[in-house]
């Protein structure tokens, strides 16, 4: 592959880049803690959109339960929409680019 051939590449890799980055957007992912109590649902941006908390736990006494269910539950997310961000980015990015060693594209999604 030519020098000019590369740089056509690097251009429709960033386009695809960036076109996948707005995808993400959209892409959403809900994790639960306490079978179910609480769910938190976040994007491919990795933004909190939405906590939801079963009324029954909703309780002064169980403040610092709740506190840690929220907490699993935005971790759970956020594990799944990053598994679910990798996988968006490397389709959009298939047969683009030649396997060079020690290209790693996983910075670009962050």
């Amino acid at each position: 592959m030519n020098m000019m051939d590369m740089f056509g590449k690097m251009k429709e890799v960033q386009s695809r880049m960036k076109d996948a980055q707005e995808t993400l957007s959209t892409i959403t992912e809900t994790g639960e803690s306490g079978a179910g109590l609480v769910k938190v649902t976040v994007n491919g941006l990795k933004n909190v959109l939405k906590i939801e908390i079963d009324p029954d736990l909703i309780r002064p006494d169980d403040r610092e339960m709740l506190q840690d269910l929220i907490v699993a539950a935005t971790n759970k997310a956020m594990a799944n929409i990053e598994t679910k961000s990798r996988e968006h980015l490397r389709q959009a990015t298939e047969g683009l680019l030649p396997n060079i060693p020690g290209l790693n594209l996983d910075g670009l999604m962050s």
